[in-house]
């Protein structure tokens, strides 16, 4: 079996942050998926629910280019990275990710870039239990007067949580104002 780039004998290995000049809100994924990996793009499962949403919120849906829509998300002061740079995981299932052999991202260093970071949304519960375990306690002083709220994951593997909730559920995170 042919394996993707970014994708070495189980290991998963993500992308740079999509880092605008400014932004209010940085959504953190667990990993990408391998598909994701395969096409270099962010939530590029095509059952994921993540593009829809941002199509209904920012106009930044899967019709649109995978840049045109980065760009939307840029223009609404969003921006994306994901809470591991690496890690060994079989797969794509985020409970197949090891808890010993992965690395985090450098999220201490991405926040003292964005000081006027208003939120962290977390993709799910395993971006919660990874960010939580591995990256708050780096980023120390820095989360202060930062909200963390954890959403429903738009993966296919939520499928408990409907798209209609799910979106009401990102909807009332990205849209309202910040506390």
């Amino acid at each position: 079996m042919k394996r993707a780039a970014g994708q070495k004998a189980d290991w998963a290995t993500g992308f740079p942050p999509v880092e605008p000049k400014r932004a209010r809100v940085l959504i953190l994924g667990s990993l990408p998926g391998a598909e994701s990996i395969r096409q270099g793009q962010y939530y590029a499962h095509p059952r994921n629910a993540f593009w829809p949403i941002m199509g209904e919120l920012f106009g930044a849906g899967r019709e649109r280019p995978y840049e045109q829509r980065l760009r939307k998300l840029a223009a609404n002061g969003v921006m994306l990275w994901d809470v591991l740079r690496a890690a060994h995981r079989p797969g794509s299932l985020d409970s197949a990710i090891h808890p010993r052999r992965l690395a985090p991202n450098d999220l201490p260093g991405l926040l003292a870039r964005h000081p006027e970071l208003e939120k962290i949304v977390l993709n799910g519960g395993a971006a919660e239990t990874l960010f939580r375990r591995h990256v708050a306690k780096p980023c120390g002083g820095l989360l202060e007067g930062v909200e963390l709220e954890r959403l429903p994951s738009t993966s296919p593997a939520c499928a408990r949580v409907s798209f209609a909730q799910k979106l009401a559920a990102w909807r009332r995170s990205l849209l309202s104002p910040i506390r």
